[in-house]
């Protein structure tokens, strides 16, 4: 049977806990058996996360140690896929670059905090964008280091307002990647719960769950 682990904690602000409820049930009916952790120790048991078709990890600005990150990495490494959103995935783990690497980014600043601004869907053709445009979002805007081996597939740009420096940077919100044999999805939108009301920020993690999935 496809199985999922999903893994919350660290930072209350992002809803870590409401944002995974929201798409439990979403892969539950897509046939996933759902295991829900509050632990990063979940990431210890490495027989039973070579079995997963698929990790979704919630955790924000945390601290995890060699032996968890090693037994998440290693997962991902031998084909378990990884999915995630916001800080819950790429502002996890500051000092763990390894982690980073994997993940493809990792945040760095949203300039002005909670604002206005546009996704720009920029690959109409991946099944995780396919027949989705642009849309406005009021929430975080994230700056990102991000891997220019990301397959990105869909952006947003800088106003000067709250940063003159980055005007007219053009960042990515979407992207997908590989991690040795698994696959690794990643938005940086879902600042909290609510934000998942935009039917395209939702669209967009539940197709991005379904493609990273070892089993789909």
């Amino acid at each position: 049977m496809k199985s999922v682990l999903m893994v919350w904690g660290g930072w209350d602000g992002h809803e870590p806990k409401q944002c995974a409820d929201i798409f439990a049930p979403f892969l539950k009916a897509q046939g996933f058996e759902v295991e829900i952790s509050d632990t990063l120790d979940a990431y210890l048991d490495s027989a039973r996360l070579n079995s997963l078709s698929l990790i979704v990890p919630v955790w924000t600005m945390g601290t995890i140690t060699s032996e968890q990150e090693k037994g998440l990495l290693e997962a991902v490494k031998s084909g378990v896929g990884i999915a995630g959103w916001h800080g819950g995935m790429a502002d996890s783990f500051r000092d763990n670059t390894e982690y980073q690497f994997m993940v493809g980014g990792q945040w760095v600043a949203h300039p002005g905090g909670v604002i206005d601004y546009e996704v720009n869907i920029i690959n109409h053709q991946d099944p995780i964008t396919a027949g989705l445009s642009d849309f406005k979002m009021h929430s975080e805007q994230y700056y990102m280091h991000v891997d220019p081996s990301n397959e990105v597939l869909a952006t947003t740009t800088f106003g000067g307002e709250h940063a003159r420096w980055i005007e007219g940077c053009v960042m990515p919100v979407v992207w997908k990647r590989m991690w040795g044999k698994g696959r690794v999805f990643y938005t940086s939108l879902g600042h909290v719960a609510k934000d998942f009301d935009v039917p395209e920020a939702s669209e967009i993690v539940k197709r991005g769950l379904l493609w990273a999935s070892r089993a789909h």
